[in-house]
């Protein structure tokens, strides 16, 4: 019998090394370490996070980014992996979506620096992680959300346990056993969608965390499943019933292409496919167009973006909470046309109560568009008709921070010092972070990470 699906993919992580890191991954896999740590640090002094520390009840050496309490590497892995996701500003793929870093770089963190191994053993665990995440997400495209599960939570446990592995420098076969152990702490389920609740920042989190257990328990020699991939009772046949499992894609190419190349840097704050919505509505605003001129907004849409981002469509046109409001199509589309922006300070629970965006969101409804590319590609359209007749269309072709239009260095270093500066953070020390990441595979040890990491105080 030849190897299992999880031990050929085990083979390949567990004989990585940083000569395998062709540039561009390894531009994209710094990015994304400071991306990650700048939605850390913006997210530390939110009410969810101080909740969420204050429940933890294991003290260590492990540093959850932006706070000062040192905490055991489960609870690290955890608070970093609610903190990247928590204002939903973190990274994403197109095609299929998912989040990425959320999961995989809060547990090749937490694991380096329980351990102080090497700044290199944690980029390679970054990089590993991510690419795992990329991969097993071509397997069951979409099957997952269909079974009312979040892939974040569900997927993103096993690319935790990738990345853990890789950075502990464990075997094929501890690697497999990881996979094996991730596969039954996979959890996270959608209803978080019905009143726009925090459940859903628990999920990368509680995946980060597991990715660490699985590792640290796999290299103990526990016994577990090398088919929990593509056994009978497999990792796909609980969370895709739907699904036929294909793993071409997930095998194809191993080492020489790295679909996490891909990764898309999220420019607003709110859920992904509203982006290129709010793009029109920018470019509305552009075009001088006044609030009272509108009479209405119709936006052809692709069926998948209905039941997340659309219905019901009367509590979009209100969300219960600036959380919520993130994942209303009608609402992102209103404040951005107001602000020019969806970041940070667009989604207050103060906000949310706007008449003048209210109103607006209101006006704004959708029909399904047989022809739209989604989950392909992202795109958006908006036909606006004014009070005085004209009617004006506005179409945003692919979404901004993904493959057709990039963003820069410069734009996503720029993201971090807003972010750091909501969560209180000198441009100073802000500085000092930026070049502990840009330099981590240089690192003899992670001693010196708590050091530009901490907080000052919860």
């Amino acid at each position: 019998m030849g190897d299992t699906v999880t031990e050929v993919f085990s083979d390949w992580l567990s004989s990585m090394t940083i000569e395998d890191i062709g540039p561009r991954m390894n531009e994209v896999a710094v990015l994304d370490l400071v991306d990650a740590a700048g939605l850390c640090i913006a997210a530390a002094p939110e009410l969810y996070s101080k909740q969420l520390i204050s429940s933890w009840d294991n003290d260590g050496i492990c540093t959850a980014i932006g706070h000062f309490r040192g905490l055991d590497a489960a609870g690290a892995a955890l608070l970093n992996g609610v903190g990247t996701h928590g204002e939903d500003f973190d990274d994403t793929l197109e095609g299929a979506p998912i989040r990425v870093g959320a999961m995989t770089i809060p547990a090749a963190l937490a694991v380096g620096e329980r351990f102080n191994l090497t700044g290199e053993r944690v980029f390679l665990g970054v990089c590993a992680g991510l690419e795992a995440v990329c991969r097993i997400n071509t397997v069951a495209p979409g099957h997952i959300h269909k079974a009312g599960f979040h892939p974040v939570g569900v997927i993103g446990a096993m690319g935790a346990a990738a990345a853990s592995a890789v950075t502990l420098g464990l075997s094929k076969k501890e690697t497999t056993a990881a996979f094996g152990i991730a596969g039954s702490f996979a959890s996270g389920i959608l209803e978080y969608l019905t009143e726009g609740t925090w459940t859903k920042r628990l999920h990368p989190g509680w995946a980060a965390q597991s990715g660490v257990k699985a590792a640290l328990i796999a290299r103990s020699g526990f016994f577990s499943p090398k088919t929990v991939l593509d056994g009978p009772h497999s990792f796909f046949h609980a969370f895709a019933p739907t699904a036929a499992p294909d793993f071409t894609e997930m095998l194809d190419r191993l080492g020489s292409s790295w679909l996490a190349q891909d990764i898309v840097f999220k420019p607003y704050a709110c859920g992904t496919m509203i982006h290129p919505y709010i793009d029109c509505m920018i470019s509305l605003r552009k075009r001088g167009i006044k609030v009272n001129e509108i009479s209405r907004i119709l936006c052809k849409t692709g069926e998948g973006l209905v039941h997340r981002l659309w219905e019901p469509l009367e509590a979009k046109y209100r969300p219960s909470s600036g959380y919520a409001a993130k994942f209303s199509m009608p609402f992102c589309m209103a404040v951005g046309f107001f602000d020019g922006d969806a970041g940070l300070n667009q989604f207050t629970d103060d906000r949310v109560n706007d008449p003048e965006v209210l109103n607006l969101s209101k006006l704004i409804s959708y029909e399904i568009d047989p022809s739209n590319e989604y989950p392909k590609n992202y795109t958006g359209h908006v036909m606006v008709t004014l009070k005085s007749g004209e009617i004006i269309e506005i179409n945003q072709p692919h979404m901004r921070g993904g493959k057709h239009e990039p963003l820069t260095e410069q734009q996503i270093t720029e993201k971090f010092m807003s972010n750091i500066k909501h969560g209180r953070w000198s441009k100073t020390r802000g500085e000092l972070l930026l070049d502990y990441l840009a330099n981590i595979s240089t690192q003899k040890d992670m001693s010196g990470f708590a050091a530009v990491a901490k907080g000052y105080s919860d």
